[in-house]
């Protein structure tokens, strides 16, 4: 039971926070008590379950996200899984039917990415857009609902902008966690996007769409004239920048640069200071 929970990979789902706190962000009125329980359902339950379940069907033998030597999958693994998905779904209908309800579609997507009868990870297309749609826009929607936003206050112009954002930002990141893992993805048969563009093909495709994403945010924010908020996301991502700029031209020289070390590195530099820029606007401002 230990190494099962080992595998649901629960410290993980800090790279997966900076959707959360983009939400939030754009909220005029935050409810806290709700955002704790939205926080802690989708972090805690939601991401777990669904790490879990990818190992489950994977049985990796090298190294995974936030794993460096996971242990060997058993059938305690399943029965946490589903534990964790049904305690998931319930707390969220409590919070929110319509939020449950949210989080038993994404629990299903999930599951459809791993699943060996249907495992969308072997298309690399296909994988991509599902990924950076539900763990972006879909995600970032997701939370709202949980906080109580109205249809209003969620379909608009400027909110669904974000949303989108959202997922540029997921379709420049999510490659970046395969870079390390082309032999074990190869011998799997999941033929990646990563895989596909290679690894410097990976880094200038990440690079061209967090470029876009920050392009977009920056001018959203322009527009809608709260350039403070264009201050606190420039100054905060500027390590993300360095770091990622000094990784392409160490990979450049280097292919082995391209490991599962320097992966998470990067992981966490961007989750949290991504993460920093979206709390400072919601309590600096």
């Amino acid at each position: 039971m230990k190494d099962a929970l080992k595998l649901m990979r629960i410290p993980f789902s800090v790279y997966l926070m900076p959707v959360f706190w983009f939400a939030v962000s754009a909220v005029d009125e935050i409810n806290w008590t709700r955002t704790v329980a939205v926080f802690l359902i989708i972090h805690v339950l939601v991401y777990p379950a669904s790490n879990g379940y990818n190992s489950y069907f994977d049985k990796d033998e090298g190294s995974i996200g936030g794993l460096k030597n996971p242990p060997k999958v058993t059938a305690h693994l399943f029965r946490l899984v589903v534990l964790f998905d049904v305690l998931a779904v319930l707390t969220a209908t409590v919070v929110n039917v319509y939020f449950g309800a949210c989080i038993l579609v994404y629990l299903l997507v999930s599951k459809a990415y791993s699943y060996d009868k249907i495992r969308l990870k072997k298309y690399p297309l296909i994988s991509t857009v599902v990924v950076i749609l539900f763990q972006g826009a879909f995600t970032y929607l997701m939370v709202q609902v949980g906080l109580g936003l109205t249809w209003s206050e969620i379909n608009n112009v400027y909110n669904l902008s974000l949303a989108g954002v959202s997922s540029l930002f997921l379709c420049g990141s999510y490659p970046i966690t395969q870079i390390y893992q082309h032999q074990e993805d190869a011998r799997r048969g999941d033929k990646t996007l990563s895989l596909l563009l290679g690894i410097r093909g990976t880094l200038v495709f990440a690079a061209f769409s967090l470029l876009l994403a920050s392009g977009i945010l920056i001018f959203t924010y322009y527009q809608t004239d709260q350039l403070w908020r264009i201050i606190f996301f420039l100054a905060c991502t500027a390590p993300v920048v360095f770091f990622f700029t000094s990784w392409f031209i160490k990979i450049e020289k280097n292919q082995a640069e391209a490991n599962f070390e320097n992966t998470m590195r990067m992981n966490k530099t961007s989750s949290v200071c991504l993460s920093a820029a979206f709390l400072l606007m919601i309590f600096m401002y």
